[in-house]
């Protein structure tokens, strides 16, 4: 096994330095990132960093760098006094991700897979007493986009109590959590008995909820069964499958809107949203929101092409996951990445109640990057 910051091969140009450790990566660090991120230019305390970029010098040239006892020394020609790194500190940030960042994996033919074995499960119970069971939770439900508790009990206080660790609560005009069950006359549709094509919640709020927990107080048996399915494998096959429809649905704005008697809400986004390497980060999809899109015919006859291709897709039975929750199971998923809906229902022969709420993007990251910490030991006092 190879030791952390062990590395195989030093070489320096006067712009960057490259390393090639002992697993085989490559990594390269130019010189003003190099002086960027000295320990000495931040603070003790909070890690904070004290100087400014403007602060470094603009062109800075290495003259040599050498390593010994697990530490780099690096010369500079301008004389200024030689910098010291820590090389597992390198090698752990000369990645591309973040240490902490956990990589999507995607699933495409959702009726394919079981829900109740091929994604994460644990107790409600189990999960609160221990963290190694709830690190994995966690880690299993950013790298699928969703996961599953059981036991959780049917109350209406249950709900906050069991994703007290997930993340933090985000608040909306709903309230801190919102019941889904069928009323007269609803302003959502979600308060119907009617079967919801797959869909994320909420792409008319800024920000977008980040995940999604539903909870069954009372699990219709006659309907109502939940569907499932990755937006971001969808985008990804729409990517390799059809280039151009997917190119249209990452550049097109598209407005959402949503009204009612407390809430006037409004927001423009594409159905398909990219980071800055061109990665899908998110997936905006709810047809009964979006408003009347402001484009010329040209531009309205390609948008409405690869939108019906993508809808296409999602009312495809082979990539639907579907699974019925029975009383006191809850579910959490990414409501960025995952699409849900549902099969319809009768509530006047059989009351179906689930109780909802959103939790915050980072804080559902953040929870699983500080149980990470605590549970290596760099600050085993983190958590209870």
């Amino acid at each position: 096994m190879n030791r952390h910051g062990e590395m195989t091969r030093l070489s320096t140009t006067p712009e960057t330095l490259t390393i090639e450790w002992a697993n085989g990566e490559v990594a390269e660090f130019p010189g003003v990132w190099l002086l960027d991120n000295l320990s000495d230019h931040r603070d003790p305390h909070s890690g904070q960093r004290l100087i400014d970029v403007a602060d470094l010098p603009e062109h800075p040239r290495i003259r040599s760098a050498a390593a010994l006892d697990g530490t780099l020394r690096i010369e500079w020609e301008s004389g200024s006094r030689p910098v010291s790194f820590d090389l597992g500190w390198l090698e752990s940030h000369g990645r591309r991700r973040h240490r902490f960042a956990i990589a999507p994996h995607r699933w495409l033919e959702g009726a394919a897979l079981d829900a109740s074995r091929d994604f994460a499960w644990a107790t409600s119970a189990d999960a609160q007493s221990n963290r190694s069971l709830r690190l994995d939770w966690l880690t299993r439900l950013l790298g699928d986009g969703v996961a599953f508790l059981s036991g959780v009990p049917s109350n209406e206080a249950a709900l906050l109590d069991a994703t007290r660790w997930v993340g933090r609560v985000f608040e909306t005009n709903y309230g801190l959590v919102f019941d889904v069950r069928s009323v007269p006359q609803p302003e959502n549709l979600a308060y119907s008995d009617l079967g919801l094509g797959l869909h994320t919640d909420n792409p008319y709020r800024e920000p977008v909820p980040g995940f999604q927990a539903l909870h069954a107080l009372a699990a219709s048996p006659d309907g109502g069964d939940s569907l499932f399915a990755d937006g971001y494998a969808l985008a990804e096959h729409l990517r390799a499958t059809d280039p151009d429809a997917f190119a249209r649905l990452t550049q097109t704005p598209v407005p959402f809107h949503y009204r009612s008697k407390d809430a006037e809400l409004y927001a423009e986004r594409p159905l398909i949203q990219l980071s800055c390497r061109g990665d899908v980060t998110a997936v905006h999809y709810n047809s009964r929101s979006i408003a009347p899109l402001d484009l010329c015919a040209r531009d309205a006859a390609a948008f409405y092409a690869a939108y019906r291709r993508f809808a296409m897709l999602l009312r495809e039975p082979a990539l639907q996951l579907k699974f019925k929750l029975a009383d006191g199971d809850l579910v959490v998923f990414d409501n960025q990445r995952i699409l849900h809906g549902r099969t319809a229902f009768t509530s006047a022969r059989h009351a179906r109640h689930l109780r909802g709420c959103y939790l915050t993007r980072d804080s559902v990251h953040g929870e699983a990057a500080l149980l990470r910490r605590a549970l290596e030991g760099e600050r085993p006092d983190e958590l209870d």
